[in-house]
């Protein structure tokens, strides 16, 4: 898929992908509520994130790298355990995360396509997303792969001196 020009890989993200990953995720702890960390994480604190994404199984990481797979990591996709009962292990939390320069031209919805492609061969019966609000390019993408609104927790996370809502999305698999 073109990207400012440039043809951009998805694959599965490796232990070279950790500072490019920690990197843009870093960029959202401190400048957005989109996720609820509140302190930037160094590469050893999210290395047991990467690990717990291996290659195959229902939780995933999947990287996008512009100029046909060389060029610099462009955002990652993930699903992960909704919660650690078993009972929840056919249902995934998904989510994505782009570095900023590629916001808006299509790489997490590449991602995305990827990631849900990947789940369709596992035994995952549900995907869920949480979306801090407001953000509407993130409830677009999701309406895009076709979650539904199931509900909204009001006010739940502090950040910046202020609450946020949190709205939940559902998609069968």
């Amino acid at each position: 898929m073109p990207h400012g020009g440039e043809e951009v890989q998805v694959r599965p993200g490796t232990e070279g992908d950790l500072r490019a990953l920690t990197d843009i995720y870093n960029h959202y702890v401190r400048e957005t509520a989109i996720t609820f960390d509140t302190a930037p994480l160094t590469t050893e604190e999210r290395r047991p994130w990467l690990r717990s994404h291996p290659e195959d199984g229902p939780h995933r990481l999947l990287v996008a790298h512009g100029a046909g797979g060389a060029g610099p990591v462009l955002g990652y996709a993930t699903s992960s355990a909704l919660r650690p009962k078993a009972a929840y292990s056919t249902s995934v939390e998904v989510s994505a995360y782009l570095a900023p320069e590629a916001a808006g031209r299509g790489v997490g919805t590449l991602l995305y396509a990827h990631l849900f492609e990947a789940l369709a061969k596992e035994d995952v019966h549900r995907a869920y997303a949480g979306i801090a609000l407001p953000n509407e390019p993130s409830v677009r993408l999701h309406a895009r792969f076709g979650f539904r609104h199931v509900g909204t927790y009001a006010e739940v996370g502090r950040k910046f001196g202020r609450y946020w809502d949190v709205a939940w999305y559902e998609k069968a698999l």
